[in-house]
């Protein structure tokens, strides 16, 4: 009976874990669109409002956002309050590009401004304004480090609870394989490959802390929950936030709430981290930053409380019998 039961279950769970996989990865996919893209719009004021109306016939695409001139809009890309800006000009319009930011994004505004512009017979001049890496341009390599990340995390986390790893040794642990981590990391994304250009350091402190953030989600499930934690934790990071971290387009290509909800985890939030410090000088940071912390401090929280109250567990059962239960001494 038990082995029927058994056996029901794998080929229930089998397609129900192709399903998920499935939808996770290939919904997004499927329905990359602009969703309230943040967009710029500089010059003249009867211009822009001209330019707006043509861009709201893409409706629910474009958050815009109006600035004085085009150093205005400049800076918002740098400052990552943007993805891309349109300047009217007497020449014609200028769209202003942030391929660092999203190579895909760039590329729909792209086709999107110049599709628009050719109605009108004008001419779109696009200027790059943060470029992607030289050795990156389309951002493939750079949407592929995010899985490794997440299953190195994966697998530390998984490593310290199957060796039974406890309590401060377990955090050390985690803290010492996530440093590793990030070393090796930056060293293939930065110094081999080519793939980031920003801070060799910073960038190794980021990777390292994403990989924390994971690790320490996987171990503090698992401390909590026992060895079922290693496959919640793996799911949750892998199957939902792998494919929701919107690093090879953006969060706001993807359907929501996948977007919003990529951010919220350790993939999405690593991902625009590290953007940030390898083509923005830090732009923008502090939200991913947080969340990455947050993360890596509860889980490992979570290790030292797991071990805590295992260990008082273990003490309670271990107390010695009342007197009256033991054995009398043996009188001589």
């Amino acid at each position: 009976m038990g082995h029927r039961r058994r056996m029901i279950a794998v080929v229930v769970l089998v397609p129900v874990l192709v399903a998920l996989a499935l939808w996770a990865f290939a919904w997004p996919a499927a329905r990359t669109a602009p969703r309230d893209l943040p967009l710029g719009v500089a010059g003249p004021a009867a211009a822009v409002t001209q330019v707006e109306q043509q861009l709201s016939a893409h409706e629910g695409a474009f958050e815009i956002h109006r600035y004085a001139d085009e150093a205005a809009a400049r800076d918002a890309i740098e400052d990552r309050t943007v993805y891309g800006a349109v300047v009217v000009t007497t020449q014609g319009p200028k769209l202003l590009t942030a391929s660092a930011a999203s190579p895909l994004v760039a590329q729909l505004l792209q086709q999107a401004v110049t599709t628009q512009a050719e109605r009108s017979g004008a001419r779109v001049t696009t200027v790059d304004v943060v470029p992607a890496a030289a050795n990156d341009p389309r951002g493939a390599a750079f949407g592929a480090s995010v899985l490794p990340l997440a299953l190195a995390g994966v697998a530390a986390g998984a490593v310290v609870t199957l060796l039974g790893l406890r309590g401060v040794r377990a955090a050390g642990a985690l803290l010492g394989s996530a440093v590793l981590v990030g070393v090796v990391a930056a060293a293939i994304t930065h110094s081999w490959l080519g793939v980031l250009t920003g801070d060799w350091w910073t960038e190794a402190a980021v990777l390292g802390l994403t990989a924390l953030a994971v690790s320490g989600a996987v171990a503090g499930l698992a401390a909590l929950l026992g060895p079922a934690g290693i496959g919640l934790g793996g799911l949750t990071v892998v199957l939902i936030g792998n494919p929701f971290s919107g690093a090879s387009g953006a969060p706001h290509l993807l359907p929501e709430p996948a977007g919003t909800i990529g951010q919220w985890l350790p993939p999405g939030a690593g991902a625009s981290l590290l953007r940030s410090v390898s083509f923005f000088d830090g732009a923008a940071a502090l939200g991913p930053a947080l969340t990455l912390t947050w993360w890596a401090a509860l889980g490992l929280g979570s290790v030292l409380l797991g071990s805590a109250l295992k260990r008082r567990k273990e003490d309670g059962n271990s107390e010695p019998a009342p007197a009256a239960e033991r054995e009398p001494a043996l009188v001589n």
